[in-house]
């Protein structure tokens, strides 16, 4: 009969797929061809003289600079620095800030005690705040580590509670309704339900950890990328300060692509 039906209105064309939900596929030759572009706009607009190379060194005078930091050996410690603390604040930021943060979803007293709190901190630069760290900590790691880690702690907060409070109830009332334990409907229910705002979150609370590691570096270190741009900076060499900013960026979108394959893990179930 649907046979008839379909040879009846004469198409013979297969009906094209649409129920997509409009789910966005990256085209992975889009990326380089628009900073291959960028870069040779930028080149060229320095070898004419359109752009002052005083005010903007050219791409090719930059990545001679980071040659030189490669080769001087400079760049490992910088890197190794950076990253030591980037990392160890960035990861305490985040996994305190999850337990809050599932505190303030899941209890009601946690959530009376705390958000208000969280909403009155949030807003405040954490770098005005450097100042203070050093005067607790020191000028030495702990000020700088305290300072990512204050800095990536309540976006996670936020992202937490947030991503919990959007989890469907119906699912959670169904998982009663087949008797799981509480401590079972958070594990299976809630917090995967929460998982795609934690991870969102998370990429925010990277790039904000990158910003301050670079403000915390600038105060008293010797090593670090953000001490590498403020010795650039005094000398007036805008060619390492344009090299040590590039570096910033690789910092960032090697995070941004670890928490998206973290994505593609976790989130296999969400099609």
């Amino acid at each position: 009969m649907s046979d008839r039906a379909s040879d009846s209105q004469g198409t013979g064309k297969p009906v094209p797929f649409r129920g997509g939900g409009f789910l966005p596929k990256p085209k992975k030759i889009i990326a380089p061809i628009v900073f291959i572009v960028l870069i040779g706009l930028w080149e060229l607009g320095t070898r004419t003289g359109m752009i002052s190379p005083l005010i903007l060194p050219a791409p090719s005078e930059a990545f001679g600079a980071f040659m030189d930091l490669v080769n001087s050996g400079l760049l490992w410690q910088h890197l190794a620095a950076s990253l030591q603390r980037l990392l160890i604040g960035w990861f305490s930021g985040t996994m305190l800030g999850i337990l809050v943060g599932t505190l303030i979803g899941l209890f009601s007293i946690a959530r009376s005690g705390m958000q208000p709190l969280v909403s009155a901190i949030f807003p405040i630069p954490k770098i005005a705040l450097l100042p203070l760290f050093v005067i607790w900590f020191g000028i030495g790691e702990g000020s700088k580590v305290a300072t990512i880690l204050f800095g990536t702690f309540f976006p996670t907060v936020i992202a937490t509670y947030g991503g919990i409070d959007n989890v469907d109830r119906g699912l959670i009332r169904m998982g009663q309704s087949f008797g799981l334990s509480r401590l079972s409907i958070i594990w299976k229910i809630i917090l995967p339900g929460a998982l795609p705002a934690i991870l969102s979150g998370a990429r925010i609370s990277a790039a904000i950890a990158i910003i301050l590691l670079v403000a915390a570096e600038m105060i008293a270190a010797e090593f670090g990328i953000g001490a590498y741009i403020l010795l650039a900076g005094s000398l007036m060499a805008t060619d390492q300060l344009i090299a040590g900013v590039a570096i910033l960026s690789c910092l960032g979108l090697v995070f941004a692509w670890l928490i998206g394959r973290a994505e593609k893990y976790f989130l296999k179930w969400r099609a």
